[in-house]
């Protein structure tokens, strides 16, 4: 019964036991472990700033992964590159516009009209189908930025915890992120194993709506009797600075608040819609066909972009990509939230000041985790996964799902995790016709976002939004992220056993 459920061979000449004894090499792994207890050692028992702690750690265990002591220094710079570079305008005028909004009144405005409309006890499921829509076309550390403060304006309000409203929203972000197209990992992988991106995104809505209602108002309630102390009312956000207090008729309209907000998620949905409908999935390549990095390309990723990209298809692809998004949604933000209310240009600039002082904290945390992620890469972790799982005789969902739950707990980065997996699994998708490839696809993208913990962005994003403790983040976020996994696999299965 175990086999035919799993599909994994227990018997002693072949399948899981050889693999485990000749073909699985424990040493990255247990570099990893141990690295990350370190780590954990660091922060909790030591008090270390997590920033340091991560550096120190990165080194280390790059040392025990046997990288050249000479290129560290380059895994670590590269590591934080790859990540920052966009991030930092997306965080940075993400975080001002939510300033500005709130610093006008505009929060303030959008948070009563809300609580008016839903009623307290409606407001999570109203945040919850927000974030949701909100997530399909913006990057999860994107629209946490936007939402974040919204929600914070919004708990304040309505007088409840802030993580009552925050765990819902985290749960609709993180699971558009992991089984929609078109966000960039589950595009990408559908193009890859050759899966129809019309049938990921229909059955992927399916997966992802249960997953986030376990992982959110559900989880909500379980996790409160279990870290009550989280749950708390505060006026002051370290991440967001302190929320200031209005007359209601003294702040900007609902419309005007709602779009200056929410305008980079105008932007992005608007090329989304036009991505699917008119390019079929297809995005506008960035570079120059037949560039170095298109010729590096295999020809399934290449049959992912549009090679003749029109006018209007380059204009929708500029306006769409989050830091042009971000730029111009600022640029509205200044004057939406400034001058059209009254404010001078000197409060608008201390606005802005003021935001940047508030992340400065979290963008360098972010930057010590995609060091560690970088050397964990670098190190090989990744190729030592496909090497040990090349043998085995899994089934194509379960084996998907735990080859990207796997990269994810190793390297953090979900996208990474999601697009080596696909690399590794598209052998075995292509020789068997029996599974549709869309629901691999899926499996991946649940893989990719269980068990986020210190090598993950948006763990310490989402402690530093929230103002939890380590420990409180891991009960919290990685459970919620795991459970966004499980159930995620859980409905595949059903899924693949009802249409394949």
């Amino acid at each position: 019964m175990f086999t035919m459920l799993t599909g994994l061979s227990i018997d002693k000449s072949t399948g899981l036991y050889q693999w485990l004894l000749n073909d699985f090499n424990i040493w990255p792994f247990l570099i990893l472990v141990l690295g990350i207890a370190l780590l954990l050692f660091f922060i909790l028992k030591l008090n270390v700033n997590t920033f340091v702690a991560l550096i120190i750690t990165s080194i280390l265990v790059a040392l025990g992964l046997g990288m050249n002591p000479a290129g560290i220094a380059d895994a670590l710079k590269d590591g934080i590159g790859g990540t920052m570079g966009e991030l930092i305008i997306v965080f940075g005028f993400g975080s001002m516009i939510g300033r500005l909004v709130s610093d006008s009144g505009g929060s303030y405005r959008i948070a009563t009209t809300l609580i008016r409309k839903f009623g307290k006890k409606r407001l999570q499921w109203a945040v919850a189908g927000a974030s949701f829509i909100i997530g399909i076309s913006l990057l999860f550390e994107v629209g946490l930025v936007v939402l974040i403060p919204i929600v914070f304006t919004i708990a304040l309000e309505a007088e409840v915890p802030l993580l009552y409203l925050g765990i819902p929203m985290a749960a609709a972000l993180s699971a558009a992120q992991g089984f929609l197209p078109p966000q960039p990992s589950p595009t990408a992988v559908t193009n890859i194993l050759g899966a129809n991106i019309g049938i990921v995104l229909m059955y992927g809505i399916v997966v992802a709506i249960i997953a986030m209602l376990v992982a959110g108002p559900y989880f909500t309630r379980v996790i409160k009797k279990f870290e009550p102390k989280a749950f708390k009312i505060t006026k002051k956000l370290d991440a967001i600075g302190e929320v200031k207090t209005f007359k209601l008729e003294d702040t900007p309209s609902f419309g005007l608040a709602i779009t200056t907000s929410l305008m980079p998620v105008i932007f992005m949905l608007i090329s989304t819609i036009y991505t699917l409908t008119v390019n079929a999935g297809k995005q506008v390549y960035s570079g120059t066909v037949g560039d170095a990095s298109w010729k590096a390309m295999s020809a399934a990723t290449q049959s992912g972009y549009v090679t003749d990209p029109s006018v209007l298809d380059k204009i929708i692809a500029m306006f769409g990509n989050p830091v042009i998004a971000m730029v111009v949604a600022m640029s509205f933000a200044i004057w939406s939230m400034g001058p059209k209310q009254g404010r001078t240009m000197g409060e608008v600039g201390d606005s802005m000041g003021n935001a940047l002082k508030s992340i400065a904290n979290l963008l360098m945390v972010i930057g010590g985790g995609a060091a560690f992620k970088g050397i964990l890469t670098a190190g090989g972790i990744s190729n030592a996964i496909a090497d040990a799982f090349s043998n085995t005789s899994l089934s194509p969902i379960i084996f998907a799902w735990l080859i990207a739950l796997i990269l994810r707990v190793s390297v953090g980065s979900a996208t990474v995790a999601g697009l080596t997996t696909a690399g590794i699994v598209a052998p075995l998708v292509a020789s068997q016709s029996a599974v549709d490839p869309a629901f691999v696809v899926l499996a991946i993208g649940a893989g990719s976002v269980g068990i986020s913990h210190v090598n993950d962005a948006g763990f310490w994003m989402f402690k530093e939004f929230f103002d939890l403790d380590v420990k409180q983040t891991l009960k919290i976020w990685t459970v919620l992220e795991t459970l966004i996994s499980v159930v995620g696999l859980i409905v595949i299965l059903a899924l693949s056993a009802i249409f394949s």
